[in-house]
């Protein structure tokens, strides 16, 4: 099957460069589906009339969590179909069902079928723990996984800034240029069909390039002899594999069983009576990483939901009954938000994105490889509310100074946020008992945490309703700072990984011995994996 054959044999102790470059092509395209809708989800409800006006934004937030929400429902199924076929199919898959919701979505006349064209696309699209596993079987190194790591979440960030930008500029575009798009035409019809339109040829551009570029990574599922591209062939070379005999000898004469002859076919029938142990996914470490990781896409994901809030929101004058100093400035006298122009939050939300770019390009790498990969996670995680706490703070500086503010809270949140995030994919690769589950268990993760961000955005506004109501909308960030406390508590319950690898613990004989192939990888594979 052309979708799960490797033309050839990846050196494990290179770099992979080229994979990770075209997985990376493949993931843009995605978060810039799926972004797009986020600059004209209001007008787009308030165009269907669905009950008051008031209620557009409700139905806003339904129309943006239901991709979320029925991912989660699939997560894990397609994390275990990728185990039985590999992941390209159910990577290429996922990315075809993306580009069915945004059509749907486009041509849509009414709530309930965009609402359908967005459940859709979740229900068809289980990439988030597809491709965090294939960056797992891609990088068998460990002092390659910090870089390789950041790669996806860095991808992700850049197509969080596309997206918005193409769902602004190219929706209703019989309004915005009525000289190239008629009102009467299908663009006039259908005012965000063109937005749509354009994710989904950047999303059918990904499926080419993967279909015939992207290597399959599952283990199971790689050519079993490496012989040079200059071997020569002709009628007398043997059907059983005798080339290359010392690397991959026909039968392995320091096995208790000799087993068959390597290229024989009769393997099927002599393993049909092999009980195999199955291997036990939900181990409490496994559990722990998954539970960490669900409470860190909760309340990142309510950051991301209140921030444009909080910064375009009016400012209002607080009501003195909630007054108490500390520091010269009163901590519940923090009533609305900042009042910034939308196009001043645009120019804000850019920025933010850079300093995200710049902490995954260039500081997480160093941090893991400072502090290792479970101190830094246990780092972070403790410190993780500070960028909650402060965020309220905001509204009492002077003028002069918001700016500089709204920055420094910024860069607290992205040192801290996405710093996590790769740090918690490697451990949960760490954790995950054998390759075979991998998928399984990344589907897992994928929609626990696919839950998470779905809940976490209505009840961080019905916070800051209430918030608003009583005159402290700081309530809403406090919310989510008690949230990232408990995170720092339950960090603590991911224990470290063993600094032996025993019998039992290890993947396959290969990945052991390219381990400890040399001394230098030994040290920083410990390092690593404090």
């Amino acid at each position: 099957m052309h979708l799960t054959r490797q033309p050839k044999i990846r050196d494990p102790d290179q770099f992979p460069t080229t994979q990770l470059f075209l997985l990376a092509i493949v993931r843009l395209a995605e978060p810039i589906a799926l972004t797009s809708i986020f600059p004209y989800a209001f007008p787009l409800v308030k165009r269907f009339h669905v009950g008051n006006e008031n209620d557009a934004s409700f139905y806003a937030g339904l129309l943006i969590s239901a991709f979320a929400l029925a991912e989660s429902l699939t997560g894990m199924y397609w994390g275990g179909l990728s185990d039985r076929v590999g992941r390209k199919p159910v990577l290429l898959l996922g990315c075809l069902g993306t580009m069915l919701s945004m059509i749907m979505v486009g041509f849509s006349s009414n709530i309930w079928m965009a609402l359908l064209g967005r459940a859709c696309g979740g229900f068809l699209n289980g990439n988030i723990g597809v491709i965090q596993t294939m960056v797992g079987e891609l990088v068998t190194k460990p002092e390659h996984e910090p870089r390789a790591y950041s790669i996806m979440p860095f991808v992700w960030s850049i197509g969080t800034i596309l997206g918005p930008a193409i769902g602004g500029y190219f929706a209703d575009p019989s309004a915005s240029f009525p000289d190239t798009f008629s009102p009467e035409g299908l663009f006039g019809k259908f005012p965000y069909l063109l937005p749509n339109l354009l994710c989904s040829g950047l999303l059918g551009i990904s499926i080419v390039a993967g279909y015939f570029l992207l290597f399959e990574t599952h283990p199971d599922m790689q050519p079993r002899v490496s012989l040079p591209d200059s071997t020569y062939t002709s009628e007398e070379t043997p059907l059983i594999a005798t080339a290359d005999a010392i690397k991959t000898p026909a039968v392995d004469l320091r096995a208790d069983a000799y087993g068959t002859f390597e290229g024989s076919d009769d393997s099927t029938w002599r393993n049909n009576n092999t009980k195999v142990k199955p291997v036990r996914i939900f181990t409490k470490r496994v559990i722990a990483i998954i539970v960490a990781l669900g409470i860190f896409t909760y309340h990142s994901m309510t950051y991301d939901h209140l921030l444009p809030i909080f910064l375009e929101d009016d400012k209002s004058e607080p009501l003195s009954s909630f007054a108490t100093s500390v520091g010269g400035m009163d901590i519940f006298h923090m009533s609305g938000g900042l009042g910034i122009s939308i196009q001043k939050v645009g120019v804000i939300m850019s920025i933010n994105g850079i300093i995200a770019l710049f902490v995954q390009a260039v500081i997480f790498p160093f941090a893991a490889q400072y502090f290792g990969i479970h101190r830094l996670f246990i780092l972070v995680s403790i410190l993780h509310p500070i960028a909650y706490i402060v965020m309220p703070f905001l509204v009492s500086l002077p003028e002069s100074w918001v700016t500089l503010g709204i920055y420094a809270c910024l860069t607290i949140r992205n040192l801290l946020s996405i710093l996590a995030y790769p740090v918690l994919l490697i451990l949960l690769k760490e954790a995950t008992p054998s390759p075979s589950v991998l998928g399984k268990i990344n589907g897992l993760a994928a929609s626990a945490g696919a839950a998470c961000r779905t809940v976490a955005p209505p009840v961080a506004g019905y916070l800051y309703t209430i918030g608003s109501r009583v005159g402290f909308t700081g309530i809403a960030w406090y919310g989510s700072a008690f949230v990232a406390i408990i995170g720092a508590i339950q960090c603590f319950s991911v224990k470290r990984a063993k600094t032996e690898v025993t019998e039992e613990d290890q993947w396959d004989a290969g990945d052991c011995n390219s381990r400890s192939s040399s001394s230098t990888a030994s040290e920083t594979s410990s390092l690593l994996r404090e």
